[in-house]
């Protein structure tokens, strides 16, 4: 079995189980998949927190996440927290997409209420968003088609 981390259109993250990468490609191909929270179709796969194999015992007591750090190499300390970062911004924001420096300016003069967002800037509009105190952060993300 593998397991893929999965969203629909309108933003709603979930996990489906299947029996292979093909198994799921002809399931989405043959518009089996939906939304198991609004019934969509358009399912993709989303990139996912990864896996790092520490060689702790399965069945050990989970540690602290400070204390799971402890030891490790710098670059395997990155390569975690990015990843961790990654499954945060995309499970908790909103993609607006190129719409982003419309929505943020919307958000920040409360034309719109508040919530989290993440979308595309250019450095342009980046710098406009600054210089206005909007408060925005550049996080290079992955790409979608780095997971299909």
């Amino acid at each position: 079995m593998i397991v893929f981390d999965l969203t629909c259109a309108a933003g709603h993250r979930f996990e489906g189980w299947f029996g292979s990468a093909d198994d799921f490609a002809a399931q989405s191909a043959s518009g089996l998949l939906s939304c198991p929270s609004c019934g969509a179709a358009g399912i993709e796969r989303v990139p996912s927190a990864t896996r790092f194999n520490s060689g702790a015992v399965e069945n050990a007591p989970a540690a602290k996440p400070e204390q799971a750090l402890q030891g490790k190499d710098p670059m395997a300390i990155a390569q975690i927290l990015y990843a961790r970062l990654v499954d945060q911004m995309l499970t908790t924001s909103e993609d607006v997409g190129k719409a982003f420096p419309e929505e943020a300016r919307r958000i920040h003069y409360q034309e719109v209420p508040a919530r989290a967002i993440r979308g595309e800037a250019t450095p342009e509009q980046h710098a406009e968003l600054v210089d206005e105190g909007i408060p925005v952060l550049r996080i290079p993300m992955p790409s979608r088609d780095q997971f299909s």
